[in-house]
């Protein structure tokens, strides 16, 4: 818990960047009092918090700008573009950290390593180097302590999170769990060599394709044998961010010449990420511009690999239909595929799912597919799901923040490109692919045997079935809820049958007897009995009104 009485120098430098910056809500957290509700503060006041917090804040606040599902447009958009003010470290430091890490001396493995960091981010830095068979690489390394600096702010976060949970919005989000998946994320880009199995292993999906020429799409290679958990050696790839590319900036002052230019790179960068998400399920998760490089001949780099994105079969298929719900303008399937891919959670009235994305949609009924941006209306169906309290799962974040990012790239380099042209010439066969798999033979084959098996097994269920129905061993499990207010109920109901049968039986025999009675001893058991028979089927008539039988 966190409390001003607490002495920790970390915790009072949160508390001073709190109150400098005027959240109410946090500060009422961090001094033990009763905040209420969460309420953030705006995006850009909760941006320079966290650049004033340091590196591994700024790199929440980009984890979180992946998370459309839990943060409005407005706060994924300010915190996309955040980036850590971090001075590099002296070369003294790095240095000292590479000979620690290194099995050799550094003379052994680099001919050569600029002193001068290309590029300083808020947990390592990287160099350029020359390895000693004359290949250049880019040489990344962690930032000395910044390992302490992470283990002290997760647990922060931690505590932080345990507070909110105990708030509707916690409860709902599950600010618990989203505090370990992001301080999970943190750990495991501490680890450069995770990075470099993501590295390596987008080099093999992107190594073939039916879609593009495969030697257009280009990832740097690592170089396995210098790699540690702070050290990261990859090929290093000479070329320019894609956006400050001379074909890009020359839309602006030639006539169109570089346009088919342009239309051809854009169409290799759809459909590589196009395969990526629906095909492989394993995609580059942060293709901002700064990570895609124009080499020259049109050919395409994707640099960063340390975040990816991984969808299964069945998200894959559902994701599919939801872009022809979309286009089909169809506020009832969307709904449905949302529920599908919603874990489990909260009930969820349909019927009000159903109008929110008939207002959601309605505003594109008039538009040609040509002016619908795909990405924003992916935004707006995470919304639709939070006004819904519908929990997607955390996938789906990072899937809306790729496209919005790879169409927002997309629309920059080339004004006139559509994401639906793009993809429309891949729709068929994604189908087929997900009908029949890679291997259609091998489908068909397990498919005839299943049916086989199927056949076989068939005669004999069935038989067993009848066996069991004319040896009345067969039992039936049914569960039926309310089933004691059902039992009584017809209760309720044999018994009055049976008093009104008894009435009506004393009625008849004191009209039977009546009609041959002479004795004066007959007379009086016929008053007797039609009193006792009036009385009784009276009672009978007050306790049906009672309970209400007879409206």
């Amino acid at each position: 818990m966190f409390s001003l009485t607490q002495n920790n120098s970390r915790q009072r430098e949160i508390l001073e960047v709190v109150f400098r910056n005027g959240w109410d809500y946090m500060r009422g957290l961090l001094t033990g009092g009763k905040a209420g509700e969460p309420r953030l503060p705006s995006p850009e006041v909760l941006r320079n918090i966290l650049i004033e917090l340091g590196p591994v804040y700024v790199k929440l606040g980009q984890l979180l700008s992946t998370r459309p599902d839990v943060l409005s447009k407005r706060y994924v958009d300010t915190l996309t573009a955040l980036q850590a003010n971090v001075p590099p470290v002296p070369w003294q430091e790095t240095e000292k950290l590479l000979k620690e890490e290194l099995a050799q001396p550094i003379e052994k493995v680099f001919a050569k390593i600029d002193t001068n960091p290309i590029a300083a981010g808020s947990l390592g830095q990287v160099h350029k180097a020359t390895l000693q068979n004359g290949q250049e690489v880019a040489l990344k390394v962690q930032r000395p302590g910044i390992e302490e600096t992470v283990a002290q702010d997760i647990e922060i976060i931690k505590g932080l999170a345990e507070l909110v949970a105990f708030t509707e919005f916690g409860k709902d989000y599950d600010i618990v769990a989203l505090a370990e998946e992001f301080t999970s994320a943190l750990k495991s880009e501490l680890d450069f060599s995770t990075e470099g199995e993501y590295t390596e292993q987008l080099r093999r999906n992107l190594s073939s394709s039916r879609w593009f020429d495969s030697n257009q799409i280009v990832i740097p290679e690592v170089y396995w044998p210098v790699k540690t958990s702070k050290v990261l050696v990859i090929e290093w790839l000479e070329g320019v961010p894609l956006l400050s590319s001379s074909i890009s900036q020359s839309q602006s002052s030639d006539n169109g010449d570089k346009a088919p230019q342009r239309r051809q790179v854009t169409t290799l960068l759809f459909r590589a990420f196009f395969q990526q998400i629906y095909l492989d399920g394993f995609f580059h998760a942060d293709p901002h511009p700064g990570n895609l490089f124009y080499l020259g001949q049109e050919k395409i780099a994707l640099l960063d690999c340390g975040m990816v994105g991984r969808l299964d079969p069945r998200t894959q298929r559902i994701l599919t239909e939801m872009l022809l719900a979309i286009i089909d303008i169809d506020a009832q399937r969307c709904s449905q595929l949302t529920l599908e891919l919603a874990e489990s959670g909260q009930p969820v009235s349909l019927d009000r799912l159903e109008n929110d994305y008939d207002r959601m949609l309605r505003k594109y009924y008039n538009l040609s597919l040509s002016q619908i941006n795909f990405s924003e209306v992916f935004y707006e169906i995470l919304q639709v799901s939070r006004d819904n309290r519908v929990r997607l799962p955390s996938n789906m974040g990072l899937y809306a923040k790729t496209l919005a990012n790879l169409e927002g790239v997309a629309r920059s380099f080339d004004p006139q490109i559509n994401l639906l042209n793009q993809i429309k010439p891949l729709m068929s066969d994604l189908f087929t692919r997900q009908l029949w798999g890679d291997e259609p033979l091998e489908t068909l084959l397990r498919t005839t045997l299943d049916v086989k098996s199927l056949s076989l097994r068939s005669p004999r269920q069935i038989e067993l079935l009848l066996d069991r129905l004319t040896s009345e061993t067969l039992r039936w499990n049914l569960k039926l809820t309310d089933l004691p207010k059902i039992q009584q109920t017809f209760g309720d109901g044999a018994n009055r049958l049976a008093f009104s049968i008894v009435v009506g039986s004393l009625i008849m025999g004191a009209a039977t007897l009546s009609s041959g009675a002479q004795a004066s001893n007959l007379s009086i058991v016929t008053n007797i009995l039609f009193a006792v028979a009036s009385l009784l089927g009276l009672w009978l008539l007050v306790s049906i009104w009672r309970t209400g039988g007879l409206r």
